[in-house]
């Protein structure tokens, strides 16, 4: 094994889902307030989620997918709307931290396994663009340096859970799934990939389960004995 793909929110990251996503559509909408009245806005960014989140189309990019589905239901453009969206995720976003805190193992574990010599991923489901991943990472009190690649909507073309995701993954940084582990919080979307060969570890502090099965995981722990995991992991060659 020589590189390690992380989920962020609720695994790099942990938070309060349901507060985060309160906040984040709050701020949204006062971004947005001469637009767009509330309901209606967070009504349309989940349809548009959802239309990305279903794209199969390989040659759009996930951001391509949202906004076309996006503007196709509002007479505003993205003229009018891009540098408000912009501004949200550079500046406005930054409140959305208060539904979030700091793990030390996970800032530990990050530390030991660069030590040692493994590549590390953030294998985040691409959703959001760049800028608010980037914020994220920060707030888990790790560096985007620690990472070889990070997934955004600007550059996926899928979503978690389909297999392309992984795929895609792999293809950018160049490995086989045998040389990998997906580390997430999700059963559904982050352990989906060791259909493809990649070993697994569900961290349980902040898991997210919607079925009964977890037979197919190889590791399951809480932030500690991940860390104690990563203890035990021999030094990259």
């Amino acid at each position: 094994m020589k590189t390690i793909l992380f989920d962020l929110d609720g695994t790099l990251l942990p938070l309060d889902m349901d507060d985060f996503l309160r906040r984040y559509f709050q701020g949204l909408s006062t971004k947005l307030k001469d637009y767009f009245e509330p309901k209606e806005l967070t009504k349309l960014i989940w349809e548009s989620t959802e239309y990305m989140v279903k794209n199969i189309d390989e040659n759009k990019t996930n951001e391509e997918a949202f906004f076309e589905n996006f503007y196709s239901k509002t007479k505003h453009t993205s003229a009018t709307l891009y540098n408000l969206f912009d501004d949200f995720y550079t500046n406005d976003f930054i409140k959305v931290k208060e539904a979030t805190k700091q793990e030390e193992y996970i800032v530990k574990s990050i530390a030991l396994l660069k030590k040692k010599g493994y590549e590390l991923v953030v294998a985040t489901n691409p959703l959001f663009p760049k800028k608010a991943i980037l914020h994220r990472i920060e707030w888990a009190g790790l560096d985007k340096e620690d990472f070889k690649f990070i997934t955004s909507f600007e550059e996926m073309h899928f979503c978690k859970p389909t297999i392309e995701f992984y795929k895609e993954i792999l293809a950018k940084v160049g490995r086989k799934p045998e040389e990998c582990m997906m580390v997430g919080n999700d059963v559904e979307e982050d352990m989906v990939a060791g259909q493809l060969g990649l070993k697994t570890y569900l961290i349980e502090d902040c898991k997210i389960q919607r079925g009964d099965c977890i037979d197919h995981i190889d590791y399951i722990g809480k932030y500690e004995d991940f860390y104690r995991f990563v203890e035990s992991l021999p030094k990259v060659e």
